[in-house]
């Protein structure tokens, strides 16, 4: 069993790509140095910027979500982008064929990021 974590993100304006790249590639890097990261990726779908990571357990996953550039990235995120997240145990990983489908039906919004505490 593994924990694995989908998000999408939609910019809010096209001048925010910098902030929003210059963020996610920090947080991506965390993401893949993380202790407990089996594997993180990203890839745009229909407009959505997804990221797909799979964990250890939730608690790996979590540790990483509250912290670095990660958290950084989550104190700006209201201002760039709109989007939801999900996170569940699995068997194994979904293929990316099906990750925006998940996404969709089953992501959660994100409002603000000051729920997120270390």
């Amino acid at each position: 069993m593994v924990y694995v974590s989908i998000t999408g993100l939609r910019l809010k304006q096209s001048r925010s790509l910098i902030r929003f790249w210059w963020h996610a590639i920090r947080a991506m890097k965390q993401a893949k140095q993380a202790a407990g990261n089996i594997s993180a990726e990203t890839r745009t779908i229909n407009g959505v910027h997804h990221t797909l990571s799979v964990w250890e357990n939730e608690d790996a996953m979590h540790r990483y979500l509250v912290s670095g550039a990660h958290l950084a990235a989550m104190r700006v995120f209201p201002a760039i982008a709109a989007g939801s997240t999900l996170g569940f145990v699995a068997d194994q990983p979904p293929d990316w064929s099906d990750v925006h489908e998940i996404w969709r039906t089953r992501g959660i919004a994100v409002v603000s990021a000051r729920a997120i505490r270390p």
